[in-house]
C-alpha cells in the first residue's frame, strides 16, 4: 500500500530569510513571493525558525518604543523553535502536526535539520484530491493482493466518490478485516463498504462500512 508522503507533495524551491534580514527585507520577500511566512535559516541552511504576516503585525502593533529602522531582524521576529517535518513522513501525519500546532506551513528538513523544501495546507490537500480511477487502481493492484493473497482475483472492486465497495468470496474471512482497514488508509478513500463473504458463509464477515470518524 502506497501512502502519500511530504516529500512527493512539497515546494522545493523555498523562499527563506537569513537571521540578519531586516524587518523591511522580510516583509518585502513576503510581499514579493506572496507568502505568509517563510523559514529562518542560519548559515549551514538548517531550520532556526519562522517568521509570519502575523510576527510583522505583532511587532507593529507592540513596538511602542519606535525602534530605529533596520535594527529589528529576522531573528528577532521569527517564532522557534519552528515545527518541522521530514520528507519521509506520510501527508496525513502532517496535517495533523499542522492542526495540532495551529502552523500554516511547515518547512521539511532532512536528518541534519538542513532546509530542503516546505510543505502548506494546499500541498497536502493535493494527495487527497484523487479520481476514483487513481483509488480502484491502487486497491486492486497494490492493497487487496498483499491483504487478500491469491483471493485478492476474485473480489470484484468499486469506487464512487471516494467510498470503496468490496464484494466477492474469499477462503479465509479472518484476513478481512485487516483487508478492509488497509483499503481504508489509502489516500483519497472517505470509507469502505464490506461485502466479502467467507466461503461456506452467506452472509460477509463485516457488514458495516467504516466511516470518516474510524478513520486514523
Amino acid at each position: 500500500m502506497h501512502s502519500r508522503t511530504v516529500g512527493e507533495v512539497m515546494t522545493g524551491d523555498v523562499v527563506h530569510a537569513r537571521p540578519a534580514a531586516s524587518c523591511q527585507e522580510v516583509a518585502r520577500l513576503l510581499d514579493r513571493h506572496r507568502v505568509g511566512g517563510l523559514p529562518v535559516v542560519d548559515a549551514d541552511d538548517k531550520v532556526i525558525g519562522v517568521v509570519s504576516r502575523t510576527d510583522l503585525v505583532r511587532h507593529q502593533a507592540t513596538d511602542t518604543h519606535r525602534a530605529p529602522e533596520g535594527t529589528v531582524t529576522a531573528s528577532g521576529l521569527m517564532t522557534t523553535p519552528a515545527v518541522t517535518v521530514h520528507p519521509e513522513q506520510r501527508v496525513v501525519d502532517a496535517a495533523r502536526i499542522m492542526e495540532r500546532r495551529d502552523v500554516g506551513r511547515l518547512p521539511v528538513v532532512d536528518e541534519e535539520d538542513r532546509l530542503i523544501g516546505i510543505t502548506t495546507p494546499r500541498d497536502l490537500l493535493r494527495a487527497f484530491v484523487r479520481t476514483d480511477e487513481e483509488i480502484r487502481a491502487e486497491v486492486v493492484g497494490d492493497v487487496l493482493p498483499r491483504a487478500l493473497p491469491p483471493a485478492s482475483a476474485g473480489v470484484a472492486v468499486t469506487v464512487h466518490e471516494g467510498l470503496v465497495s468490496l464484494e466477492g468470496t474469499v477462503d479465509d474471512g479472518t484476513d478481512v478485516p485487516a483487508a478492509v482497514w488497509s483499503v481504508w488508509r489509502v489516500d483519497g478513500v472517505v470509507g469502505v463498504v464490506n461485502r466479502l463473504t467467507p466461503r461456506g458463509t452467506r452472509t460477509p464477515a463485516a457488514p458495516s462500512p467504516l466511516g470518516p470518524a474510524e478513520k486514523g
